[in-house]
């Protein structure tokens, strides 16, 4: 791939991209745990990516897209999209390589993620998310000051940087399994995970994770089209997955490529963050949940080669609370 290629915003994703990224992921942030869990019978492979230094996965796709940034790209600021986890990991790269940053994030976007964001030095632009579209907020600031679009998502360099959780955890199950996944149940909001770990690794079955009122990726690939979110408005504790729509770049490579997935309850994510607490002495953010929590539920089937993202850990101490004790009752 030549270098106009690589850097053309309209370019597919590709495998080759994801080991690209991979290599830069290597040189910047050593590999999170690979821990394993007795579930159903069986040991699956849980990756703690809520361990990176933003407390989540994000940060992978956006060092990948600002250190491609030119040099005049960089002299401006980008602007992201984000509910707290992907405005961080943009602030983060974004300091590190002197590069100005605004958010589009919405106004009940949780208090620790906001107050991360702007320790990071990114400007924050609140929005309300029932009414108001963030992509159009964000296209408007593009246009007025010449920044980079750096999506959370829908965008080819946060693809293949999100792929490199499926690189990274391949070449760890391959030393203590002596083979890669055969299997991978994937927390999914927009799809950028999700899509990044179909191209990582094309020889294992994926399965998508979302919350109840927003699995429209698990409806669009079942209807064979994009579907939106119903209701915006809905509350949900699963922040970090809390999309209206996926975007075609991400539906043209999850199309024919999903096994299946499941939609989870709320008390569903909230005895997978008690289990990840009690059994892994960590904490999960909803949204970080939702995979190991279609599993626990019986929802995916798992196989003794089965690697599940705990992709974030970025929570209000009173929710994460409220949702142990909310485990707890249910017993």
């Amino acid at each position: 791939m030549t270098e106009q290629e690589l850097l053309d915003p309209l370019r597919a994703p590709s495998r080759e991209g994801v080991l690209r990224a991979a290599d830069k992921i290597a040189a910047l942030l050593p590999p999170t745990p690979l821990l394993p869990l007795e579930v159903q019978g069986r040991t699956i492979w849980c990756k703690a990516d809520m361990l990176q230094p933003i407390g989540a996965f994000k940060i992978r796709g956006a060092w990948h897209r600002l250190s491609d940034l030119t040099a005049e790209q960089r002299a401006r600021e980008v602007v992201g999209v984000s509910s707290g986890n992907h405005a961080q990991g943009v602030a983060w790269a974004a300091r590190r390589l002197g590069i100005a940053a605004t958010i589009v994030m919405p106004s009940d976007a949780p208090r620790a993620k906001l107050a991360a964001t702007r320790a990071l030095g990114a400007k924050v632009h609140l929005y309300d998310r029932a009414s108001e579209d963030r992509d159009s907020i964000a296209a408007d600031l593009v246009a007025k000051t010449g920044a980079t679009l750096v999506h959370a998502y829908g965008d080819p360099w946060i693809i293949e940087g999100q792929g490199t959780l499926g690189i990274e955890a391949t070449a760890q199950m391959q030393a203590q399994l002596g083979r890669g996944p055969d299997r991978i149940v994937a927390c999914c909001g927009g799809g950028g995970l999700s899509a990044g770990l179909a191209l990582a690794c094309p020889d294992a079955e994926l399965y998508l994770a979302e919350p109840e009122g927003y699995d429209d990726l698990l409806r669009s690939l079942a209807a064979g089209s994009i579907q939106s979110v119903d209701d915006l408005a809905l509350p949900t504790d699963c922040d970090a997955l809390q999309t209206p729509r996926t975007f075609a770049i991400n539906f043209a490579v999850l199309q024919g490529r999903a096994s299946g997935g499941a939609a989870v309850t709320p008390m569903e994510v909230a005895q997978a963050m008690r289990l990840v607490f009690e059994k892994l002495h960590l904490v999960v953010e909803p949204g970080g949940a939702a995979a190991l929590a279609a599993v626990l539920a019986g929802k995916v089937p798992v196989t003794d080669a089965t690697l599940v993202t705990l992709s974030g850990g970025n929570v209000d101490r009173e929710t994460f609370t409220r949702l142990l004790e909310l485990a707890d009752r249910a017993g």
